[in-house]
């Protein structure tokens, strides 16, 4: 493994947010990120403007992306997956399109 992977994985496991889903107490509580107040990041706007919400909750790598941006700009411990209650309906086969007024089935 590299150095830089070796980093990577050991700042990824010895976080207060890790830390403390283990039981181990840290000299504060773990902060996180509702993705649903991402939608302010000027940086998630410009993807908006690029793909629908739909293309980013279902493209595995935009998804990631918009997951960590509170992560990377705010600094926050931890990360809530970007996605959708809405997809479970749709794995069920219902038909689902997502417009300016909102989901529609």
């Amino acid at each position: 493994m590299s150095d830089n992977l070796l980093k990577q994985k050991n700042k990824l496991m010895n976080n207060v947010f890790v830390d403390t889903i283990k039981g181990i107490k840290r000299e504060r509580p773990p902060v996180w990120f509702m993705r649903q107040a991402g939608r302010i990041i000027p940086d998630y706007l410009k993807l908006r403007e690029k793909y629908s919400f739909h293309e980013l909750m279902n493209t595995p790598e935009l998804a990631a992306k918009v997951t960590l941006q509170p992560v990377h700009l705010l600094g926050v411990d931890a990360a809530i997956l970007f996605s959708d209650i809405l997809v479970i309906p749709e794995a069920m086969g219902m038909k689902l399109e997502f417009t300016d007024k909102g989901p529609r089935f």
